[in-house]
């Protein structure tokens, strides 16, 4: 028989989360304890005011199809949420929403890469960048950055990894998974050799609600309307209201690029479902206190949770600033419990003290793990007490 296969998917790597997670399912449905700290999403439910305003479009009749860049309502409403929270103006024909921010970050990169265009793409970064990149024909090109810089690359080092190839540098702030934040003098810095060279700044937004300790968000696309011009602003509700099922992310930015996104679209997925744009309206122009209450819950966690982490032998951990993970180095905590390998230690973390991590080798840093704090202090506080256990039990000198 042929081979059925496009070359295109036969480099895919699948999601280490998503991998991780259902594991952990799996467990649980065995009766086993598990204490599952990996997947990407808040742990309350979405807000009331958001679940009545779709059942209220539903019971109007509004479950048909829409314009597959979205309903202008929405539209408008993103468009007043980035006026408001980030002094950023855009027009209807420069918004589309998508089916999540991980969609249209796919939808994006179908069309503004052609075959060998590079995209840079900084360590650590979100586990979906290289892959779509590559499904788009696209070649990731990789930055490093560690600990010692704040998982932050210098203007530097994007100067340096560009070629007459690239096409697109990726700024993830706050960060998945190392919840940095870049300062707006780092933006600045990144931005001018983004204009110097005529690259594409595609900036990912998803979690500028979440921010602990009095840092601020900052937009690249602010500085001056040169970088905004060429900036992809990408965002959406999933982590700031606790919508991940909902599936609504949207892309801000040149109509010349959002216009043949939305002409994919139209092709691929109709439209965004039409009762997640009408709750997404609400979400944006309906009371915002309840984005307020979940971020200074994780707050609360991560200030119990850190330094308890920071106290297991074998971990290094460096305090995020945003977002919802931890990401240590646990790299001396392996070798000393024995384990050749980060993945290998993650393996038993789960298997033996059934507490379910994601490997940072699925982040481009092997020898740390992700573990995320959405999820009960009741529970982190017992997930941590498992591992420091099993690492005292097993540690070696």
């Amino acid at each position: 028989m042929k081979d059925l296969l496009a070359k295109r998917v036969k480099t895919l790597t699948p999601s280490t989360t998503l991998a991780i997670t259902a594991k952990a399912k799996e467990l649980k449905d065995q009766g086993i304890d598990v204490i599952g700290l990996g997947a990407g999403e808040p742990d309350f439910n979405t807000p009331q005011n958001i679940l009545d305003a779709a059942l209220e479009s539903m019971n109007k009749g509004f479950t048909k199809y829409t314009p597959a860049g979205g309903l202008p309502a929405l539209k408008q409403a993103i468009i007043d949420k980035l006026s408001r929270d980030n002094q950023l103006q855009y027009k209807q024909n420069e918004i589309i929403v998508g089916i999540g921010a991980k969609h249209v970050l796919y939808t994006l990169f179908q069309v503004i890469l052609d075959e060998g265009d590079e995209v840079i793409i900084p360590i650590p970064y979100w586990v979906s960048y290289p892959e779509q990149v590559k499904l788009a024909g696209g070649v990731p090109v990789y930055v490093e950055s560690d600990a010692a810089q704040n998982f932050k690359i210098t203007a530097a080092q994007l100067r340096e990894a560009i070629t007459e190839k690239t096409k697109a540098v990726i700024i993830n702030s706050p960060s998945n998974p190392s919840g940095m934040v870049y300062t707006r003098e780092e933006l600045t810095e990144l931005a001018a050799v983004a204009v110097e060279h005529d690259i594409l700044i595609v900036s990912d937004e998803i979690y500028e609600k979440l921010l602990y300790n009095g840092v601020e968000h900052f937009s690249i696309a602010q500085l001056s309307d040169e970088v905004k011009a060429r900036t992809i602003v990408v965002n959406g509700v999933a982590k700031s209201h606790s919508m991940t099922g909902w599936r609504i992310g949207y892309a801000a930015g040149d109509a010349e690029i959002i216009k043949p996104m939305t002409d994919l679209a139209s092709h691929s997925t109709s439209n965004p479902t039409t009762t997640s744009q009408y709750a997404t309206i609400e979400a944006y122009n309906g009371p915002q206190n309840s984005v307020e209450e979940m971020r200074q819950a994780f707050e609360s966690r991560l200030e119990v949770i850190y330094p308890k982490l920071s106290a297991i032998p074998g971990f290094k951990v460096l305090k995020p600033q945003g977002a919802f993970y931890l990401l240590p180095d646990v790299s001396e905590a392996a070798a000393k419990t024995g384990y050749n390998s980060v993945d290998d230690f993650v393996t038993a973390l789960l298997t033996e003290a059934n507490v379910a991590v994601i490997p940072g080798s699925g982040f481009g840093v092997p020898s740390t793990i992700r573990l995320s704090y959405a999820t009960s202090l009741e529970l982190l506080e017992e997930a941590v007490k498992r591992m420091d256990n099993f690492v005292r039990s097993k540690w070696q000198d």
